[in-house]
């Protein structure tokens, strides 16, 4: 039975991945598999930018910053998927749903940022190779880093409190997390003010850290055009090919969706990309950046 009363509930229920029983099995195994590489993959990048000299650098310091959103992202995320996948009772406590959404958000916005931050790291190494150990020192990167955190706190700070001083007349989220954009939609009442809030918060966070990121490109790809060299032009693009993908990624799925209007949103549109961002992505960026990066290969190697 859903909960009717328009007060907070002291639980909500995860309806998950499937209510199938064999593809439960397969979800469960999928994910856990998915987790554990994403573990083993950013502590191996992390252990491996830590005990090589030669990765000491802004770029790799930036990418350890990756690793650790990726790493804390997923264990927000999955733990929560998995046990529910495998229990039967799929209630989540209001305290454990506010923990999860909090931290979420903090994340999802520090990556934003973050990969804003190395787009600009590589515009810098491309465009202004001879100022670059000046501009990006260890106080300025230090700077660079903490930005992402804070903004994606504070982002936070408001959109929970917001959010869960609503009204739920529904506590069963078809849903495998605590995400706010469906939340929003289990409101007895219009949540206007929280969707204005949602969007205002997206296109400052996201719009804006991708066209920072869009700009430092435009400047970089002018740049390499004008290596006369075919053999140069591909051994610069080569540096920047890797974030780019990511980029790619991970900026598509987080603009369609918080940017999307609610009229757009659909259950199994969300699920995907839900699964994408949080799930899939955090596994694929050590992969991405690993493969494409011959400095790290050596090292790993």
């Amino acid at each position: 039975m859903e909960n009717s009363s328009q007060t907070l509930p002291s639980q909500f229920f995860l309806l998950g991945l499937s209510t199938v029983p064999h593809l439960q099995v397969i979800g469960f195994l999928v994910i856990m598999t998915i987790y554990i590489i994403t573990l083993i993959g950013n502590f191996l990048f992390l252990f491996t930018m830590r005990i090589s000299p030669t990765l000491h650098t802004p770029m790799y310091f930036f990418l350890s910053n990756l690793s650790l959103i990726d790493i804390f992202l997923s264990s927000t995320i999955v733990p929560v998927i998995l046990i529910n996948t495998v229990s039967t009772n799929k209630s989540i406590p209001l305290g454990s749903c506010i923990f999860q959404m909090f931290f979420a958000l903090i994340l999802g916005a520090a990556e934003c940022i973050l990969l804003s931050i190395m787009a600009y790291d590589r515009f810098v190494a491309i465009c202004k190779p001879l100022r670059y150990s000046s501009i990006m020192n260890t106080r300025f990167c230090i700077i660079l880093a903490i930005i992402p955190w804070t903004i994606g706190f504070i982002d936070s700070c408001i959109q929970i409190p917001l959010t869960f001083s609503l009204p739920f007349c529904r506590t069963h989220v078809n849903h495998f997390h605590c995400e706010m954009p469906l939340f929003l939609r289990l409101s007895c009442i219009d949540p206007w003010l929280n969707e204005v809030a949602m969007y205002v918060a997206a296109g400052l966070i996201v719009l804006c850290s991708f066209f920072l990121t869009l700009i430092s490109y435009v400047f970089i790809i002018s740049t390499i055009v004008r290596i006369r060299s075919s053999h140069g032009r591909y051994a610069v693009f080569s540096t920047c090919a890797s974030h780019l993908t990511v980029v790619i990624l991970f900026y598509g799925t987080i603009m369609s969706t918080y940017l999307r209007p609610p009229s757009f949103h659909s259950v199994e549109t969300d699920r995907s990309l839900s699964v994408l961002y949080t799930v899939v992505i955090p596994m694929l960026n050590p992969i991405i950046y690993s493969i494409r990066n011959k400095d790290v290969k050596n090292c790993i190697m």
